[in-house]
């Protein structure tokens, strides 16, 4: 689904970084991890701010305009295609992680998101944002199987050695592309990893 939707010469979710990371990205330090990475806003838009950043997702095809992307901003980025449902990153490797729009079944977030908190560094941050469960009747974005929405507290428990810096469901007008658009209730985490 994800190649066939991402094999347009347009990209699909616009080539500008998502509002939420671009607002609070002075809170991230390298390297990054970008999950479901897509065709590369995020990770670029990260890289020229002079971070080191892995993105990774199941399409190649994404990867590769986030490649052409990243070349076309002058910036460098590191892709690697991943099933997200069996990834293990590497442990205490990431300064940051960000998630922005990774939907996935609630038991593969679940696993994901336990080794996601295993890969950051002490000190280091997690960055989410999602479309929450209110998001299900609404035709501006996200998926249409609700164990795929967020719920705030859902994201809490996921991460229980973090500090949270910030969590909250809100709604918000979200322009990103021809998939994204329109007023969407989403849940929005930063949590910071206690030192050990």
């Amino acid at each position: 689904m994800w190649d066939e939707r991402y094999a347009s010469d347009v990209f699909a979710y616009g080539t500008e970084p998502n509002d939420f990371l671009m607002e609070h990205a002075s809170m991230l330090s390298g390297p990054v991890l970008s999950l479901a990475e897509g065709e590369g806003r995020n990770a670029v838009f990260l890289a020229s701010l002079g971070l080191q950043v892995l993105g990774v997702d199941s399409s190649t095809v994404g990867l590769a305009k986030a490649q052409k992307l990243a070349a076309l901003k002058g910036v460098s980025i590191q892709t690697a295609t991943v099933d997200l449902a069996t990834y293990t990153p590497p442990a205490d490797s990431f300064g940051a992680v960000v998630s922005i729009s990774a939907h996935l079944p609630s038991q593969v977030r679940k696993r994901l998101h336990w080794l996601v908190a295993q890969s950051i560094k002490p000190g280091g941050v997690i960055m989410l944002e999602g479309y929450s469960q209110a998001q299900i009747n609404r035709n501006t974005g996200g998926p249409k199987d609700a164990d795929m929405l967020l719920a705030q507290s859902d994201i809490e428990q996921e991460f229980p050695d973090f500090e949270v810096l910030l969590s909250r469901e809100v709604e918000r007008e979200v322009i990103e592309g021809s998939f994204h658009t329109g007023l969407a209730s989403v849940v929005q985490f930063i949590g910071k990893r206690k030192a050990k």
